[in-house]
């Protein structure tokens, strides 16, 4: 049930971000003196609109989007007399500028006001964080009895005994490379006898030879127990920083410019993450870095819900957000870099022609930019396909 409500509400997170990011190019245009059409959230059959002023404002069926429909976005647009002289084509440069990146920083604020929420709620974590395979807090062995009732240990465990430090980053158990934590633990609890870790540390390669202890392990749902291997180590943490509400915001501003950065990086691997996604829909492993869809969002949202981690579930939305905005700034038609690509060539070309005495050219033809639009709109949408296939028949999971 839980798990139901975070999806929803997820879901419906994704729906006021997409809706506050059209707000950000209606107020724009309206604060500017451009005429704002319609305002719709959702695409297809129009379910309720009502009018206020000049602009009609709905609902449609599918909400997968939104649009703000201004008068004039480009010379093709059909205008009424009174429209003319509003147009947005006809403006000034700087305006059209501020319209089209309205929402791109619409996403941006929302996202910083989100992890403000975080800061003050829960804490902040640093970007910085540990390797996946570096060792944290260490311990003696506790084994357990039948119904998975722990028994006392005292004195340092074999991971301390042998050598092993908070610190190191594993990279191989035996011979076998291990990359994330739950491999790591596989493989130590399989071994029989003395164990051969290969770790990095301090710019150094060492191979530590670790005796673990036998222990008893029993599951969950009372089924019989099995003898594994254990060393008595933990996965390397790091911790959260919580604020007041003044300090949150300049902690906040500097966490948000960190986590956009790692945004554009992610925007930046996505044409590399087609074989990966590829290989998950086909049944093999689904890396965690691969790009999600709207339903794959929302159902990790559910999963942290479900856990009771709203503070993720905060992080996550917040990440979307940041996203968002990155991914319009690229200077792709129909998105909004495209669009500022546009205004800017325009602005270039006519100081040039200034600069040789001639006067401004003509608004840039869309029509000759249709050929590079559609195949960016097909090679989205197979993305996207792709993307909600990969989510629907090998989600990642948060908690496996």
């Amino acid at each position: 049930m839980v798990f139901a409500v975070g999806f929803v509400l997820f879901a419906l997170g994704i729906t006021i971000s997409i809706a506050l990011h059209e707000c950000g190019h209606m107020w724009a245009a309206q604060a500017t003196g451009m005429k704002v059409r319609r305002y719709f959230i959702g695409f297809g059959p129009k379910i309720f609109s009502f009018r206020r002023g000049e602009t009609e404002y709905g609902l449609k069926a599918l909400p997968l989007g939104g649009f703000c429909d201004i008068a004039g976005m480009t010379a093709l647009d059909e205008l009424s007399p009174e429209e003319l002289d509003r147009a947005m084509y006809r403006q000034a440069t700087w305006k059209r500028l501020l319209v089209m990146s309205g929402g791109i920083m619409m996403n941006f604020l929302l996202g910083l006001v989100l992890i403000v929420i975080l800061a003050v709620g829960w804490g902040l974590p640093s970007l910085d964080q540990p390797a996946p395979t570096a060792l944290g807090e260490m311990s003696c062995i506790r084994s357990e009895l039948p119904g998975g009732i722990p028994q006392d240990c005292t004195g340092p465990g074999p991971a301390q005994r042998d050598g092993l430090q908070r610190g190191d980053v594993v990279t191989k158990v035996n011979d076998v490379p291990v990359e994330e934590w739950r491999q790591l633990v596989a493989e130590t609890q399989k071994q029989v006898g003395t164990i051969r870790y290969t770790v990095e540390r301090d710019g150094q390669t060492l191979v530590i030879p670790v005796t673990p202890d036998r222990v008893m392990r029993y599951p969950d749902d009372g089924g019989p127990g099995r003898e594994i291997s254990a060393i008595g180590v933990a996965a390397e943490s790091y911790g959260l920083v919580q604020y007041n509400v003044l300090s949150a915001i300049p902690a906040s501003v500097a966490f948000t410019g960190d986590l956009a950065v790692e945004t554009f990086r992610s925007l930046a691997r996505m044409p590399a993450k087609v074989m990966d996604l590829w290989e998950a829909v086909t049944g093999g492993v689904r890396d965690p870095e691969t790009p999600v869809s709207v339903y794959g969002a929302s159902r990790i949202g559910g999963e942290t819900a479900a856990a009771g981690l709203w503070q993720i579930f905060i992080l996550l939305l917040a990440s979307l957000n940041f996203f968002l905005g990155a991914f319009n700034v690229l200077p792709l038609l129909p998105l909004d870099g495209g669009h500022i690509a546009v205004v800017l060539y325009e602005k270039i070309r006519d100081m040039v022609r200034g600069l040789r005495r001639l006067p401004p050219g003509d608004p840039v033809d869309y029509l000759k930019l249709l050929p590079v639009t559609y195949v960016f709109v097909v090679l989205g949408g197979a993305y996207m396909l792709l993307t909600l296939t990969a989510d629907i028949v090998n989600p990642i999971e948060l908690f496996p």
